[in-house]
């Protein structure tokens, strides 16, 4: 491979790749612009060397790119109360290794189509998955299912017992089930947030707005949100 060929092949590599991690970083996903350009490249790279190196095997080092790339993704999955998050932003970084090796192997125009087909998935098919999530959610409330509902409280760390007080009492005597209450501080900035994993049968949506609208007036309580859990979610 000449050097100029290397360099275009890189720059390739390079271009698609970030072009994958502008949607992420967009959405501000673990893994965004920097992330998946590096990915890409560095895919790229590793596979033009068994094509630089005498009795080189491009097939057999894009193999263990793959490996690779499976170690890197597990790093950006992430558990939180009963959900998995990060899935999709994994699944993103592995078709940017693919897309980086097939630059890297000298296929231009596929390796363009597959970036394109990834950001087609990450962005047309975003609406179809919630309105699926959404038709699942209602179809299980109407058999009286079990629903999981995370609920988020922010306040100021000096008042972190009263807001955790406050979301119990809040609660209690009502369809919902505590399943766990945690509680973080968010970074310097003075504020922690509470986090309680409910459980219930069918939808309970009224309840949970009538407890925002409660929590919403109480002056140590900064933010109030929640929402429907599924076991596992697309990632993002």
């Amino acid at each position: 491979m000449s050097f100029l060929g290397f360099t275009v092949y890189l720059l390739e590599s390079f271009a698609l790749g970030a072009v994958i991690g502008v949607e992420r970083q967009w959405r501000n996903r673990t893994a965004g612009l920097r992330t998946n350009t590096l990915v890409s490249v560095g895919a790229a790279g590793f596979v033009m060397i068994g094509g630089m190196t005498q009795g080189g095997d491009s097939i057999r080092i894009a193999a263990q790119v793959v490996s690779g790339i499976g170690f890197l993704g597990a790093g950006v999955i992430l558990r939180e109360g009963l959900s998995v998050r990060g899935l999709n932003t994994a699944a993103t970084m592995w078709c940017s290794a693919a897309v980086g090796a097939l630059c890297g192997t000298g296929f231009a125009k596929e390796a363009a189509v597959f970036a394109i087909v990834v950001l087609v998935a990450n962005i047309a098919l975003r609406p179809v998955a919630r309105r699926l999530e959404r038709a699942e959610a209602a179809s299980l409330a109407e058999a009286g299912a079990e629903m999981t509902y995370l609920f988020r409280m922010k306040g100021r760390s000096t008042e972190e017992s009263l807001l955790r007080s406050l979301l119990v009492n809040m609660t209690a005597g009502t369809t919902l089930i505590l399943r766990a209450l945690t509680s973080e501080d968010i970074g310097a900035t003075g504020q922690v947030e509470v986090r309680a994993d409910l459980l219930s049968k069918g939808r309970q949506d009224t309840v949970l707005e009538q407890i925002v609208n409660r929590l919403s007036v109480e002056p140590s309580v900064t933010a109030v949100s929640w929402e429907l859990m599924r076991h596992t979610t697309d990632g993002e």
